[in-house]
């Protein structure tokens, strides 16, 4: 009797210890980034179970009298009055084995909305939007701002 409580305390300590792992490797995105140009930096960020970006920081981003400038391109005129500033340009990932998956990615300076998987390699963040299938698509490097 005694062997089996210590087997189940010892296999419950594992699989406690295996989700605390899960967690803190998922968590790693969180920050802010750099974009492969330089052009932008993107804050990532958990909101539930779930990791999304907001533009912090663009070149182009501002007016000349400082204002934020608005997402044009967008195909929905709807959403043409929205301020870059702060938009929300990656949305839904989560986490599973190493890779943020299932999310979309949204590139204001064509206004196009793509899909998206985001994996480590190194320190890089690499970024892979697609359309149907990720063989179809193009990667970009992210660096720690």
């Amino acid at each position: 009797m005694m062997k089996k409580l210590t087997l189940l305390v010892f296999a419950l300590v594992v699989a406690t210890g295996s989700l605390f792992a899960q967690k803190g490797a998922a968590d790693k995105i969180i920050g802010t980034w750099l974009s492969e140009e330089k052009d932008g930096k993107i804050e990532i960020y958990k909101s539930g179970d779930k990791y999304f970006g907001k533009l912090v920081w663009g070149k182009n981003m501002y007016e000349p009298d400082g204002s934020s400038r608005t997402d044009i391109k967008n195909p929905d005129a709807k959403l043409r009055s929205r301020k870059l500033q702060d938009l929300v340009i990656l949305t839904n990932f989560t986490y599973d084995d190493g890779e943020w998956e299932g999310g979309k990615i949204y590139d204001p300076k064509s206004g196009k909305t793509y899909s998206c998987n985001m994996k480590f390699k190194g320190d890089a963040l690499q970024i892979r939007g697609y359309i149907g299938i990720s063989m179809m698509g193009r990667t970009t490097v992210w660096t720690r701002s």
